[in-house]
């Protein structure tokens, strides 16, 4: 990552944009490396062409910038289903269908934040920084339950609870892109997609 030059002092009211600039200076080094180690204060300062303590008013420690970020990658990946699930049209099962590509393929796109997405950060220890919040993903998983729901409403789903088959459902697809992440030489099934998601949803033949 290059570092930044050092940054003209914000006029008042333009906090947001220091905070923005934080954000994306992490998000650089998080898909640098791959890892939410990198996303050190020192480092995100360079990044930004700050000192360190300059970040303190907006995150408060490490934590706080990685679960912004990872935050932030949620919304990014919610923004990914929607768009295919609205490209694939009226259908319900297309849809679906559509929202189950488009999440391996946010997972195929952007490997480091997905690891961060659904690493570490989850263990952190409350006790000490509570700013790991439990919603995270949220939106994401609720536009998975509204296709299911949409499924069941359309006759082609045998769901009896659209909720906990869309949670069954997210983690046979996390299993699959992690699966293709460590091992990208092994020949997967071409509907392989289909394979997984098709059960875990109760779609009908």
């Amino acid at each position: 990552m290059t570092v930044g030059a050092p940054r003209a002092r914000n006029r008042r009211g333009e906090g947001d944009l220091l905070r923005a600039e934080i954000l994306a200076a992490a998000t650089d080094l998080l898909d640098a490396a791959g890892d939410a180690r990198a996303v050190t204060l020192r480092a995100v300062a360079r990044g930004v062409g700050i000192a360190a303590p300059s970040i303190y008013p907006h995150f408060p420690d490490q934590l706080s910038i990685v679960v912004a970020v990872v935050r932030r990658a949620f919304t990014e990946l919610t923004d990914w289903l929607r768009s295919a699930a609205d490209a694939a049209g009226e259908d319900p099962r297309r849809r679906l269908h559509a929202v189950c590509r488009a999440y391996l393929d946010f997972a195929r796109h952007h490997p480091e934040r997905y690891r961060t997405m659904f690493g570490g950060i989850w263990t952190a220890d409350r006790a000490v920084s509570p700013a790991v919040p439990a919603d995270l993903g949220s939106d994401a998983l609720r536009l998975v339950t509204d296709c299911l729901t949409a499924c069941v409403a359309a006759g082609q789903c045998t769901s009896t609870d659209p909720a906990a088959d869309a949670v069954a459902l997210w983690v046979g697809l996390h299993g699959l892109a992690h699966q293709r992440a460590v091992s990208p030489a092994f020949r997967w099934p071409a509907d392989i997609t289909r394979r997984i998601a098709d059960p875990l949803s109760h779609l009908v033949p």
